[in-house]
């Protein structure tokens, strides 16, 4: 069960306060009057050693004995009656104190029989309590014999001590009710004042430990709880900047994993596409390089075609693997970009003429009308090869009226080179994996003209390096694939993607 640090601290206060003011209270009534009659008792002894002091009573005249024992006793509240050896009164000389003098006198002749309580008692006087039978009240006196032989007596009343030890017990038990109401109220609020920022760093604690550092101590203040939130403050960035980098290694180790895990899918789909391409021409170049050593056709023009298949599919696995270092130096960044400024249009015609020969063998018509100068930023042999790959894949896949078409077309900054084929379009769900390496929409046909599915992979990862952006698009007479490059005059993103 939850217990209030506010309400402890009332209960212990308190209770603390309350002993005090009881402890208090029972010594006042119990122990006040034995106090005051022990100091009383000092007193008197004061005043026979100041008596005592006399030696020669005769030897002063009256009003100046009367004069210093009256000071004396009167300071005091102690009424005094000497008798001399013949139990004449010495003091006083008036009839003031007759009654206490016929009191001593009964003392010296042992007449008076009322019980007494004897405090002390000495070889020249006693001390005692005792009870005046004419008026009723309590006195503590003390009666005796001096050194030059007179008697004496000094009494002091008693009753208006009892008196104010009962007042006082009975104020101080109503100034404790008071201060007990009054030390709860004042408890309280000392004490919420204190626990509240500790309330606070018990509130910021319990939201850092559910990973809200958005929390921080506002109380403020220059004492140790004070300086215990700022340092809480600190604790909870720290904590935060821990929490963030260590989410941002997280993130990171998740990305690796992630890419070491593609990357071994991609090894594993890699070596299982390049046993599967190189599996039939392999197959192929063993079967006719068997037929030629059994001499299976002694004609000619036999071992002519078999020599022939045997180059050719030989021919085909050299281009295969020049293409995968090719993609593979393009995929992990280890071939180098050379960013130049050159005439796209130079470029272009270029690759036309050279495919001139196969599109006449395939008779199909390549269409290129630009005549202006275009001058982009990009590697000007790799531009080359995106340009050969786009029009080797649209001869290899032109159908119907059998027209390729290649345009360039002037954007912001920018031109975008478009190559069209007519033909049956790509399915649509087919569209996006084109890219792919090895993916093959029709395997019949790219087996056909010796296709290994690298050609478009290799010509996205060539536009990664540029940073620009490629794509296909399907028309209801053909496809049409197309790329971007960077035409601004100034070159202004050059450095940038040299780097890159």
């Amino acid at each position: 069960m939850k217990k209030s640090l506010t309400k402890q601290m009332v209960v212990i206060f308190t209770s603390l306060i309350a002993l005090v003011l009881l402890a208090n209270w029972l010594v006042n009534n119990f122990f006040l009057e034995d106090y005051y009659i022990y100091k009383q008792k000092g007193i008197l002894k004061d005043a026979f050693n100041f008596l005592n002091s006399y030696q020669d009573v005769d030897s002063y005249s009256e009003s100046e004995f009367w004069s210093l024992v009256n000071e004396k006793c009167t300071e005091n509240n102690i009424r005094v009656a000497i008798l001399d050896k013949d139990l004449i009164r010495v003091y006083p000389a008036d009839a003031s104190s007759a009654a206490l003098a016929a009191t001593l006198e009964g003392y010296s002749l042992r007449l008076d029989s009322s019980k007494k309580d004897i405090l002390e008692e000495t070889d020249n006087y006693r001390m005692q309590l005792t009870m005046d039978q004419h008026t009723n009240r309590d006195y503590m006196e003390v009666y005796g014999t001096l050194d030059n032989g007179c008697l004496f007596l000094l009494r002091m009343p008693l009753e208006s001590i009892r008196e104010n030890v009962q007042i006082s017990s009975q104020f101080l038990a109503y100034f404790s009710i008071f201060s007990i109401l009054l030390s709860v109220v004042l408890i309280i609020w000392i004490t919420r004042k204190i626990t509240k920022p500790i309330t606070e760093l018990t509130e910021l604690s319990k939201r850092m430990a559910e990973m809200d550092f958005d929390a921080k101590y506002t109380s403020g203040g220059q004492n140790e709880i004070g300086q215990l939130g700022e340092h809480f403050n600190k604790m909870s960035e720290n904590l935060e900047n821990a929490f963030s980098e260590l989410k941002t290694a997280n993130n990171e180790l998740q990305k690796d994993i992630e890419k070491k895990t593609q990357v071994d899918e991609m090894r594993k789909e890699f070596l299982s596409n390049v046993s599967h391409e190189l599996k039939t021409p392999i197959a192929l170049i063993q079967g006719y390089a068997e037929g030629l050593k059994e001499c299976i056709n002694d004609d000619p023009e036999s071992r002519e075609f078999y020599c022939e298949v045997i180059m050719d599919e030989a021919s085909k696995m050299n281009q295969m693997v020049k293409k995968l270092l090719t993609l593979n130096q393009l995929e992990f960044g280890n071939d180098t970009v050379t960013m130049e400024r050159f005439n796209l249009v130079t470029l272009i015609r270029g690759v036309v003429q050279s495919a001139s020969i196969l599109a006449q063998q395939k008779e199909a018509q390549i269409y290129f009308r630009e005549t202006e100068l275009v001058y982009v930023w990009a590697d000007e042999f790799k531009v080359e090869e995106v340009v050969t790959n786009y029009v080797s894949n649209a001869l290899n896949h032109v159908d119907g009226v059998k027209v390729i078409e290649i345009k360039i077309h002037r954007l912001d900054g920018k031109v975008r080179v478009t190559v069209f084929n007519t033909g049956q379009p790509i399915p649509a769900e087919d569209l996006d994996k084109i890219w792919i390496k090895f993916y093959k929409v029709d395997k019949a046909r790219t087996r056909e003209y010796g296709g290994s599915g690298i050609g478009l992979s290799i010509v996205k990862a060539i536009m990664d390096s540029f940073h620009q952006k490629c794509g296909a698009v399907n028309f209801d007479n053909g496809v049409e694939f197309w790329f971007e490059l960077d035409a601004s005059e100034t070159g202004l993103r050059l450095e940038e993607r040299t780097e890159g």
